[in-house]
């Protein structure tokens, strides 16, 4: 074992094999349970949690709504982009302590494409289009997309071929303020550049609106068009894309998904961003933005309009209650030693705070409350760790209502460790609550006149390093963060066996960047011995017109799937050949679970007819459609999964 490592690693390949071998194999549990309903618009994460399954949703879309299947690089750009106008809004997240400085300093945007989607569903111009960079690169290919500095605001241009663009062109594709522009004749969209060039006339929504082909010139507001007055800076590679999202429930273990803030009682408000108060409901909002009326984007010649509280966030509720009678408990463990257990949790949501005060940055400040809540009759010593077990909090006795909010919000993964042996806890009833933010836009809902729902699991579980600093740290092996070259090393938290990685790493790569520096990240499945090559060669290629200015700093990040014989532990090293140093750098197992227990899926509604509940228990591999009477003007409130044993 490394000698940065001591007793206390616990996710280090030997000393999980350790605990695999005293800890009886449980052969139950959900892993990444999802649904898709037949909603036009909103079916939910299993429509869009992966980007194969994303561009296919995007291109429903976009001929539902246009006529047209997206074939070209224009076409499919476009539906891109008017899914995540209808999916995603303005707004500013809370972030997370990437730097291990707090949430105020430091490079606070979330530049992670499914945190940035699945978590929050909204951020600021630079955020937004920063994880956009991501999903561009998956859909047209490597450096074909950038955050572009104009006045006042962080715009988007995308390289696109084909027809009228010849071997390649950029073109403007601004989510944020809704706007993409084209040339007079409507036969392709305008780059910045062109734009600046006949600014007053190109952003003036009355000039001939028919060379939009249904896209309103600055959808969200008349005059945003006048920030195309400068063009500053390029940002390349200015996000990435880690691990799809997943959940992975134990036995005992719930997850319910609230559309609307309030949660049970509709008035504890629990949230990770910006407190606007609008309406007299805490917490972030869009008044301007597609979200929640997308049918109205393709030909609008208004605008969205102003409501309050037009777009929202969402919670996801996570409650567990482990049995320590009859050895369901361990599905949750990663450590079990005399009179000590350690649980991990995993979301890829974020964990959200009901902030002690008002003030627009409330969720910052000591006292808040309703993010992780223990309950139960144990009195044993209780500690917490956010940074894979670096350092711990000791939280005293357990006591019954114990909220420890402060100490995880704003994280999506934590250690729970009660000072106990199981034998100790089989009357203890404890019960962990822990309530996330999540997007509204990526929910599943129901639909007016019956709906049709379909679940799949891929029994897939998740082990992060990252994505903060600290947490990556804790799996260094060789090498270090702020230098040219770092290794991690991570293993399964039960001996499961791993299927996937997904790395990547923050790079300060210079201004200009250089085109001669070639980016590598490899991976060792047993001990360094041997590297096999999981991105390889990533480079820098300018194309067309530049500013005169570039963000000095990029995102290399890539994934693999490994085959049989499947390994427990895994090294992921970062390198290039130029001396660019590594700012900090993530990487995630993915690893198969047992999954041998159905899942009990229930929605709770509201239509013309009064307010509804049904449920439906889904076996292991279970794709048969679940139908629900549903009537009119249907408002889906919740729909929660349970392990169903």
């Amino acid at each position: 074992m490394h000698p940065s490592l001591n007793s206390l690693t616990l996710n280090l390949a030997l000393l999980l094999w350790t605990f695999a071998g005293l800890i009886p194999c449980v052969n139950a549990d959900v892993g990444d349970p999802q649904i898709r309903t037949d909603h036009p618009w909103y079916p939910g994460e299993l429509a869009c949690s992966t980007f194969e399954r994303l561009f296919a949703t995007e291109a429903e879309q976009f001929e539902r709504a246009t006529g047209v299947r997206p074939v070209t690089d224009e076409q499919k750009a476009l539906a891109a982009w008017f899914w995540r106008n209808t999916h995603y809004a303005h707004g500013e997240e809370g972030p997370e302590d990437i730097w291990g400085l707090g949430f105020t300093k430091g490079d606070l945007r979330t530049r992670e494409y499914w945190t940035g989607l699945f978590a929050h569903g909204f951020g600021l111009c630079g955020t937004t289009h920063s994880q956009f960079t991501a999903e561009m690169e998956q859909l047209l290919g490597h450096g074909r997309a950038r955050g572009v500095g104009v006045q006042g605001h962080n715009s988007f241009e995308v390289w696109l071929t084909g027809g009228s663009y010849g071997p390649g062109r950029w073109a403007l594709l601004d989510h944020d303020i809704s706007t993409v522009i084209y040339e007079q004749d409507g036969k392709r969209l305008l780059s910045i550049p062109e734009i600046k060039a006949d600014l007053a006339r190109l952003t003036d929504r009355k000039f001939s609106p028919e060379k939009q082909h249904g896209w309103l010139v600055c959808g969200l507001d008349a005059g945003d068009g006048c920030v195309y007055r400068e063009y500053t800076t390029s940002e390349y590679l200015a996000g990435y894309a880690g691990p799809p999202p997943m959940v992975h429930l134990r036995r005992g273990e719930t997850l319910r998904r609230f559309l609307e803030p309030g949660l049970e009682d509709g008035k504890t408000f629990v949230f990770w961003g910006r407190n606007y108060k609008t309406a007299g409901i805490p917490g972030p909002e869009r008044s301007q933005t597609w979200v929640n009326q997308p049918e109205k984007m393709f030909g609008s010649r208004i605008g969205t309009g102003y409501k309050q509280g037009q777009a929202r966030f969402a919670n996801a509720v996570y409650t567990y209650k482990p049995n320590f009678k009859n050895g369901d408990y361990r599905e949750g463990l990663i450590e079990e030693s005399g009179k000590q257990l350690t649980f991990e949790f995993y979301t890829p949501y974020v964990i959200a705070a009901t902030p002690p005060n008002d003030k627009p940055w409330g969720i910052y400040d000591p006292g808040c409350r309703n993010g992780l809540i223990l309950n139960g009759k144990a009195t044993c010593k209780t500690s917490l760790s956010v940074d894979q077990g670096a350092t711990w909090k000791d939280l005293g006795a357990f006591r019954d209502g114990m909220d420890v909010t402060d100490y995880v919000k704003g994280h999506r993964q934590y250690f729970l460790r009660f000072e106990a042996s199981a034998q100790e806890l089989e009357n203890s009833e404890i019960s962990v609550r822990t309530v996330c933010q999540t997007a509204v836009g990526i929910l599943p809902r129901l639909k007016d006149n019956d709906s049709a729902i379909t679940f799949a699991a891929s029994h897939r579980g998740t082990l992060l390093a990252g994505p903060t600093k600290l947490q990556a740290a804790r799996h260094i092996v060789a090498g270090k963060f702020d230098s040219p070259a770092v290794t991690l090393q991570l293993a399964s938290p039960r001996g499961e066996s791993v299927t996937g990685i997904y790395a990547s790493a923050h790079v300060a790569s210079g201004n200009p960047p250089s085109k001669d520096t070639l980016y590598q990240i490899d991976y060792s499945v047993d001990d360094g011995r041997n590297w096999k090559s999981l991105v390889k060669d990533w480079s820098y290629s300018a194309r067309g017109q530049e500013p005169g200015d570039f963000w000095s700093q990029s995102f290399c990040y890539g994934s693999t799937e490994l085959s049989l014989p499947s390994p427990r532990s895994v090294q992921v090293r970062f390198r290039n050949n130029g001396g660019k140093k590594y700012l900090r750098a993530e990487a995630t197992l993915v690893y198969k679970t047992p999954s041998k227990d159905g899942t009990r899926v229930t929605f709770d509604w509201n239509d013309s007819a009064g307010h509804h509940t049904d449920s439906h228990r889904f076996a292991v591999d279970d794709q048969s459609p679940w139908q629900i009477k549903t009537g009119k003007d249907v408002r889906t409130r919740w729909v929660e999964f349970a392990v169903a044993e």
